[in-house]
This record gives C-alpha cells, sequence and structure tokens, in this order.
C-alpha cells in the first residue's frame, strides 16, 4: 500500500495524504479523518528513505566499533543506540577491524550512506590517519569517541581517569598488605597505556625500584591469554601478592590460574580487573573491579551527539571518574 493507493481510495492528492502523514495545517477535518482512517485500516508505514530524501535527512548514525566481539563496546553501543532511538534517530553499528586501513574504509562508507552523526568506540581510533580521514569525510558531522578525543572542530570526547583509576588500584592493593604487585596487559591501545602510566606511578610512588615494576602482556585477548599471563607472572615471580589486569576478562582468567597453581585468593594474592563487566560477578571468587562507568560515559555521547545533530553543541572534552567496586578478589 503506498501514498498513491491512500490518496486514491480517499479520493484526495497524493500531497493531500502526506500532510496528513506530517500533521500540516490547511486540510478540512472531514478529509483529514478520512485520511486517518485509511491510513489505520491499512497500518501505512511511510518509507523512511522516501522521506529523507526530501526532508534532506537520513536520521541515520555511524557507530564504529574495532571488534564487535568486545562485550564492553557493545554494550556502550546498545545504551547509545537506546538513547538515540528515543530520538527517533536509527544506528548502524560496524566492526573496522583494527587496522587504520580497514577503519578509514568504514568512515567512507559512512559517508556515502549519508550519516548524520557518528560515534566512534573506543581508543584504537586515535590516530593521526584517522583523524586525517575524519576531516576529510566526516568534516560536516559531529563525532563523539567513547574513551577517546581526537582535537577537530567537529570532535567531541568522553573520557575516564583510568590512569588515576588504576593508581588508586596500587594504593588499595598496598593498604591491603599487598607489596608486590603485577600488571598484565591484554592489548595494547592509547586506554591502556594510560593505565600502565597509572600502574607505573602508582608503584614508583610508593618507593618500587624499577626492577620490581612488573608488566606482562597477555599472547591473546583473552579468557586463556589472561590465565597464562597469570601463569608467567607468577612462575617468575612466585612471591607476587597483587595482580591488576587491563580488562575483567582476562582478570577471570588469572583468578582460574591462580587457584589452579594453589594460591589462596585473596589471602595470598590480590586480584583487580577494568570495566565492572558481568565477568566479574559470575567467577568464583567475585571480581574487584575498577568501574570506569560505561553507562554514564555512553550516556554523555548520546546526549553530546544529540546537541551536535541539533546544531547546539561544540567540540569538548568530557572527564569521568572512575571508582573501585570491592569484591571477594581483594
Amino acid at each position: 500500500m503506498t501514498i498513491y493507493d491512500i490518496a486514491r481510495e480517499a479520493g484526495v492528492a497524493a500531497s493531500t495524504v502526506s500532510r496528513v502523514i506530517n500533521n500540516k495545517p490547511g486540510i478540512r477535518k472531514e478529509t483529514r479523518e478520512r485520511v486517518k482512517q485509511l491510513l489505520e485500516k491499512y497500518d501505512y508505514t511511510p518509507d523512511a528513505a522516501a522521506r529523507g530524501l526530501v526532508m534532506q535527512s537520513t536520521k541515520m548514525i555511524g557507530i564504529l566499533i574495532v571488534d564487535i566481539r568486545v562485550t564492553h563496546h557493545v554494550n556502550s553501543a546498545f545504551f547509545i543506540e537506546k538513547e538515540l532511538a528515543k530520538r527517533g534517530y536509527c544506528c548502524i553499528i560496524m566492526g573496522t577491524g583494527p587496522t587504520d586501513e580497514m577503519k578509514e574504509e568504514y568512515i567512507k562508507i559512512l559517508q556515502q550512506r549519508r550519516v548524520e552523526g557518528v560515534i566512534l568506540m573506543g581508543s584504537m581510533y586515535m590516530t593521526e590517519k584517522i583523524k586525517k580521514n575524519i576531516q576529510t569525510h566526516l568534516s560536516n558531522v559531529p563525532v563523539v569517541m567513547v574513551n577517546g578525543y581526537l582535537d577537530l572542530p567537529n570532535v567531541s570526547g568522553v573520557l575516564v581517569d583510568e590512569d588515576t583509576g588504576i593508581y588508586k588500584c596500587v594504593n588499595y592493593l598496598r593498604d591491603k598488605g599487598k607489596q608486590k604487585i603485577a600488571f598484565v596487559l591484554d592489548s595494547m591501545s592509547p586506554s591502556n597505556g594510560k593505565k600502565i602510566q597509572g600502574y607505573r606511578d602508582g608503584m614508583r610512588d610508593n618507593g618500587c625500584a624499577k626492577e620490581d615494576i612488573w608488566i606482562y602482556k597477555c599472547r591473546e585477548s583473552s579468557l586463556k591469554g589472561g590465565y597464562d599471563a597469570t601463569v608467567d607472572v607468577l612462575k617468575e615471580h612466585p612471591d607476587t601478592q597483587g595482580i591488576i589486569y587491563s580488562v575483567d576478562l582476562a582478570a577471570v582468567g588469572g583468578i582460574r590460574a591462580a587457584l589452579d597453581m594453589g594460591y589462596d585468593v585473596p589471602g595470598q594474592l590480590g586480584l583487580i580487573g577494568v570495566d565492572n563487566s558481568i565477568y566479574g560477578e559470575i567467577c568464583m571468587p567475585k571480581l574487584t573491579t575498577l568501574n570506569n562507568k560505561l553507562e554514564e560515559m555512553s550516556e554523555a555521547a548520546a546526549s553530546i551527539l544529540y546537541a551536535g545533530l541539533l546544531g547546539k553543541g561544540k567540540n569538548q572534552k568530557v572527564m569521568l571518574y572512575s571508582e573501585i567496586i570491592e569484591r571477594e578478589s581483594t
């Protein structure tokens, strides 16, 4: 059923039906009611693409994620999509992969799709190549980065103080008598670089020598990666008293490894993750974690983007503050 079919049955012009659909004035009450009854009778839904061509508006938002298997980023995209849907926008969520070349291709796709706004999920988009690509292809639309920022007139960032948060984690473990603390990194990114800096600063400010600052990298970003890295830490430094992990998933693998190796968690070894994810709540013992405010970051990103869509926003950098959620692993 098209707008022309409705018009034919109602005995009016297609433009009259369009005016009723868009609640425009200048139509007789009897005509308006007749058209409305037919619209309801046939459960008519306007063609969004066609309306977009007329209104010069797609009402589409692009959300780019490096890896759509990463639960933390997908959950953030869920919150953002929900907030923007309330305002009448449709979101396209795409996984770009880790290379700048692939990210650039997806940015071009968003331009071709005529999106009205863009969300970039995570600090992995903080590169010079992506900055130049945004200038070339997305300079006319508002862009918001979640846990990242690029210095461009149309780009805003919502960040969390993960470096300070990890610094607090070091002090938290030290206050519990855990002096010898390692850090396990799941993968390299600007965000994780800040976490490493927070760990280094925390250890140095507590008087630790350079040789007592132990940083290990997972061979893969996964549960197994966290397990294997923890085995490496405890084999090389069996007197380790605490381990901080860059993500909860690796920390959950670490808990399993520590228990398998006969360590008492948390009596002998205290473990902390980052993300406040579901993984930390369903493992045994439950994981102490640094809450990096996923939902708050996502809602702030959606609000900033919406203001930009209305032409009321300006590029800005918003900082949120993390907090430690204490559970059984410490």
